[in-house]
């Protein structure tokens, strides 16, 4: 069975599957506005590229699985799972050569056919236990 997918959603595909997976951060502008706000405050498609490639440099090879992509209105909501080696330096860690996941959710408004505002919702604790740079509870 195929879900049929809005042009909001195949946005933010485009934005995980062309951009974050690949590193192809060309294509930042033509997917965000000049104005965007991303989920930690970056401005514009060239802070959130910032964003991207300090993502990319600590985990070379992630890889962002879309677990849901939900839309009404100007928004829509992002479920993603990824993978990745925690391959080079990330939050202060050096390369741990840990496999990692995380999982997150992000919502993100629309305007004028681009993303305008992110929100994102992901466990960094987690995911700084995974690579070392926080220890992880003791276990009973």
């Amino acid at each position: 069975m195929s879900i049929a997918t809005t042009q909001e959603q195949q946005l933010v595909r485009r934005l995980y599957e062309d951009c974050f997976n690949t590193g192809n951060l060309a294509l930042l502008p033509e997917l965000l506005t000049d104005d965007f706000v991303g989920g930690r405050g970056e401005q514009g498609p060239a802070e959130f590229a910032k964003t991207v490639e300090t993502l990319r440099t600590g985990f070379p090879d992630v890889r962002f699985e879309l677990d849901d992509v939900i839309a009404e209105g100007d928004r829509v909501a992002v479920r993603w799972t990824f993978h990745a080696t925690h391959a080079g330096p990330f939050a202060g860690v050096q390369a741990s050569h840990k496999q990692v996941t995380q999982n997150g959710i992000a919502i993100y408004r629309i305007r004028d056919g681009k993303l305008a505002q992110a929100w994102l919702q992901i466990d960094r604790l987690g995911m700084l236990q995974q690579i070392g740079g926080y220890p992880a509870p003791a276990q009973k």
